[in-house]
């Protein structure tokens, strides 16, 4: 597909190195300017990457990031859902300052986002895959991005030019754009800022074919916490619905409704009915459904077969394996195409100046405390994977261990440029931990905020919080006022709040006076909180 493309960069290799002209550039005389490769999965946990844990699955070239690069171990969000995340990465501020504090608010459109910047100092951007909200984003040369949420099957792509439907499965599509633009589209003569954006693994799941018929016949360990009861915990985490048992037998798990129908279901969830007449499976072409089709038979057989006698229990570790062997393969996917773009980047030469990031919006819970999904600041959805790769900057093989959010990209992107980055970015260049300057760091604690409640759907109270390596320190409100204390060294599963245990009542204090300096520091209020409230309920 690059084998032209290849050999003339190869072949003018020694040219471009002798000469004084700066090809990668775009400024003459600033040779040293880096390319940015900047990839985000959607809901991609952290524990999904074999570089953090290989109970589930083995992510070889996501692992090479790492492995060429830094492993953040306590990379976290701001806002754990998926708009909200993108517009603090974008404009590196809290949701409540760039107006997106929740998938429906809109985005203020006057704040200024880092690929502007990049395009005012002479980088050419590029864009492909899922930005979530927008038609127009902001600063970027050239792009194909999905609406909303997307398609797996034979996606749709609004584009300058207008929209277009590519027949074919979204994460091997978007990669084809991504290196089409690398090989033909792009000017060599400039450096690149490009956004590389997967929809996997966002519900509803759906695999390739291969991956989907590979991964449902696996069986995946279950977490410890899967049954768990919450009773240690405060009324958000047992009014919150997100447990494995809401999941949707056919939206989620592929059952065919016929199936749902001998089974004896007869209160079946609508949705079931609608997702197989008007979503992935609708976009399928008459090929594609016979490929599918005999896993979705197989996997509904087992269902007829198996759930009329299954009791509570079963059935959720039945939905819990439809669950996570539809997602990990949506990662699988992923990984092989990462890894298609990590070999384009060796073989063309570009590798040695491009700095490669690969993280997602946020975390998500794979069966932990019996949930899927994200929302809280609890750790599974709170924590993101962060792996940044950048040869002859970052001493290869290396961990970090502080807190960094997704709030400090775009500044980190920006330092690495030699751009300035205005005055009022709220997050921290990281790179001086790049570096391995970790003395040059110096903040202890990350503030979070989640807004989207009552959502009508997974129902987490709204609730902030202070977070550091050792505590972490939570307020619900709006229809509830309590307050959680959870140890992180101690008590890793976070299954104990010792908010009310004499033995923290110090750390309590501590860590109540530094949140109310970190919401002034943030520029957060109760009043905010409450002008948020007041236009949810108007807009209800």
């Amino acid at each position: 597909m690059y084998t032209k493309n290849l050999l003339i960069l190869l072949g003018f290799s020694a040219l471009i190195i002798s000469s004084s002209a700066c090809r990668n550039t775009g400024k003459a005389g600033d040779q040293d300017r880096p390319n940015i490769l900047f990839i985000m999965s959607d809901d991609h946990a952290y524990q999904a990457i074999s570089a953090y844990s290989d109970k589930l699955i083995s992510t070889p070239n996501i692992d090479r990031i790492a492995g060429e690069g830094i492993l953040f171990t306590n990379a976290c969000v701001t806002n754990s859902i998926c708009a909200p995340s993108r517009a603090t990465i974008l404009t590196g501020k809290h949701t409540h300052i760039n107006g997106k504090i929740d998938n429906s608010m809109p985005f203020d459109t006057n704040q200024v986002t880092f690929p502007q910047l990049f395009s005012q100092a002479g980088y050419e951007t590029a864009m492909f895959g899922k930005l979530h909200f927008g038609n127009n984003p902001k600063g970027v040369d050239d792009f194909m991005i999905l609406p909303g949420q997307g398609s797996y099957i034979n996606p749709r792509f609004i584009t300058p030019e207008g929209d277009t439907t590519i027949t074919g499965y979204v994460t091997d599509i978007i990669t084809d754009l991504a290196l089409n633009w690398l090989e033909e589209k792009r000017n060599p003569e400039k450096p690149f800022l490009m956004m590389y954006l997967h929809k996997a693994p966002h519900r509803a799941w759906w695999p390739n074919p291969e991956k989907f018929e590979e991964f449902s016949a696996k069986t995946f360990p279950e977490p410890a916490t899967l049954f768990d009861d919450y009773k240690n915990r405060g009324t958000a985490a047992r009014e919150a619905v997100m447990g494995i048992r809401t999941l949707l037998l056919s939206y989620d798990n592929k059952v065919l409704p016929g199936a749902i129908d001998e089974a004896g279901i007869t209160n079946d969830d609508p949705r079931n009915r609608r997702y197989f007449e008007g979503s992935d499976y609708s976009r399928m072409n008459e090929e594609q459904r016979s490929i599918y089709g005999p896993i979705l038979e197989s996997i509904s057989d087992d269902f007829k077969s198996r759930w009329p006698s299954m009791s509570e229990e079963e059935k959720r570790r039945w939905q819990y394996q439809r669950y996570i062997q539809d997602y990990l393969a949506c990662i699988s996917s992923v990984d092989d195409n990462v890894g298609r773009v990590l070999d384009y980047l060796d073989e063309s030469g570009l590798a040695g100046n491009t700095m490669v990031v690969y993280t997602s919006d946020q975390g998500f819970y794979l069966g932990e405390h019996g949930w899927f999904d994200k929302r809280f600041v609890y750790e599974e959805s709170f924590k993101t994977p962060l792996l940044i790769r950048w040869p002859n900057e970052i001493t290869p093989g290396i961990s970090n261990d502080e807190m960094v959010q997704n709030l400090d990209f775009a500044q980190t992107f920006l330092e690495a440029a030699g751009i300035e980055a205005p005055g009022d970015m709220q997050g921290k260049s990281l790179m001086p931990l790049l570096k391995g300057d970790t003395a040059g760091w110096d903040r202890d604690a990350v503030y979070y905020h989640y807004y989207e409640y009552p959502d009508g759907q997974h129902m987490v109270k709204r609730h902030y919080a202070i977070v550091t390596r050792e505590y972490k320190l939570v307020h619900f409100y709006y229809d509830v006022d309590e307050w959680e204390l959870y140890d992180r060294e101690k008590d890793l599963m976070e299954m104990n709040n010792v908010y009310k245990d004499t033995a923290y009542a110090d750390v309590v204090a501590r860590l109540h006076k530094e949140l109310d300096e970190m919401r002034l520091e943030y520029k957060d209020s109760p009043e905010l909180d409450k002008k948020f409230i007041d236009i949810y309920m108007k807009e209800e």
